[in-house]
């Protein structure tokens, strides 16, 4: 099954549905405007359309009104957005990637540890036998 990736404009939609849980086509039109990019009621109503049939979002009648809700979990989202980022631009190459991202950035002490959390995880998860099928 081929994974659906959101574009840009469909990402700034779905971040205003985990944000609010849920929203109308106005409410999500009137924060992705007040984000900086103004958009028309009708192009966030054809956006929202086509990410229904994508599988990314579904909604509800309320009254006249359609209440969109995300069908996709962000964390499962993000992962494989930056799966996917990770591959196309950098080959899989961690190191480059994390080297570029906090030269790029300026961490907190707080996000620093939690990195650091993370490396110490990976670090113990590489020195675990891995785990071969039987059956192959």
């Amino acid at each position: 099954m081929t994974e659906i990736m959101p574009t840009d404009r469909e990402l700034e939609a779905l971040k205003v549905l985990w944000d609010s849980g849920e929203a109308t086509v106005r409410q999500i039109a009137e924060r992705i405007s007040s984000e900086g990019a103004t958009l028309a009621y009708t192009t966030v109503l054809s956006l929202l359309q086509v990410m229904e049939q994508k599988g990314l979002v579904g909604h509800r009648q309320d009254g006249k009104a359609y209440v969109y809700f995300a069908q996709v979990q962000r964390d499962s989202t993000f992962r494989k957005l930056a799966g996917w980022f990770l591959e196309r631009v950098f080959d899989g190459a961690v190191d480059e990637y994390l080297v570029h991202a906090l030269r790029a950035s300026r961490p907190s002490a707080t996000e620093l540890d939690q990195l650091q959390k993370m490396i110490d995880e990976a670090r113990a998860r590489s020195k675990q036998p891995k785990h071969r099928d039987k059956a192959s």
